[in-house]
């Protein structure tokens, strides 16, 4: 079955663009098209949607709220958001709100694809440049606080990867600690199982199992958690 898609972004020529090379894969089907959050969540009832590639800045309702109420449905699509990054500060909000995925706008045809199908398979996808980016915000102050770009607290829900530190890492085996170094660097489990030399049915039991130990949600949690605790660290440009 296609991956039925709604694209949501108030700028007309860029949301005929990514329609336009959704709907050009076998694979996928465009639903709707919408110029605001609300058209968004009023598509993705009446059409159906197993992904919405959301903007987050859309006059009226915004993305950042109608990813929330998307998510907060059962059964309802995951969201993939569209961000620049270096204006988007709510992005951070939106791991709250329950996205599944964050790609920088001037991405590559192929990779918006790859995420779409990444997201739609139940995966969390966080392209490169923009974990990099999201572990700078979440780097401790001098407080030994995860900081954001607005300085309040950081909220990760269950599991409090703000409190952790590296010896809650300990209950991970050695290949699960490779696992989650892998989840770090923005890898899907195809990819991981490829750099590991692993079946990728072997690399999600893995991944769940990282997730259950650590008491995260979701990879977007255990990313965090990974830079928090030193296992990983920001690549240099």
């Amino acid at each position: 079955m296609a991956i039925r898609v709604i694209v949501a972004d108030d700028q007309p020529v860029v949301r005929a663009g990514f329609a336009a090379i959704v709907a050009a894969e076998p694979d996928m089907t465009v639903t709707g098209e919408a110029a605001d959050g609300a058209a968004a969540v009023r598509l993705a009832t009446s059409e159906g949607a197993d992904v919405v590639v959301m903007d987050i800045r859309m006059p009226g309702m915004d993305g950042l709220t109608a990813t929330a109420l998307l998510t907060a449905r059962t059964g309802g699509p995951r969201v993939l958001v569209l961000t620049t990054f270096d204006l988007d500060e709510y992005v951070f909000e939106a791991l709250r709100a329950g996205a599944s995925g964050f790609l920088l706008k001037d991405a590559e045809p192929a990779d918006l694809l790859r995420a779409i199908r990444i997201v739609a398979a139940g995966e969390c996808m966080l392209a490169p440049t923009v974990t990099r980016r999201l572990i700078q915000a979440y780097a401790r102050d001098a407080t030994g606080d995860p900081a954001t770009p607005s300085g309040g607290a950081v909220d990760v829900g269950a599991g409090g990867v703000g409190a952790l530190d590296g010896a809650v890492l300990g209950v991970l085996t050695r290949r699960e600690r490779e696992v989650l170094t892998q989840i770090a660097s923005g890898l899907s489990n195809q990819e991981i199982g490829e750099h590991l030399g692993v079946a990728t049915g072997t690399v999600k039991t893995h991944v769940n199992a990282v997730l259950a130990k650590l008491g995260v949600r979701d990879r977007v949690q255990a990313t965090i958690l990974a830079y928090d605790t030193g296992l990983a660290r920001p690549r240099r440009r």
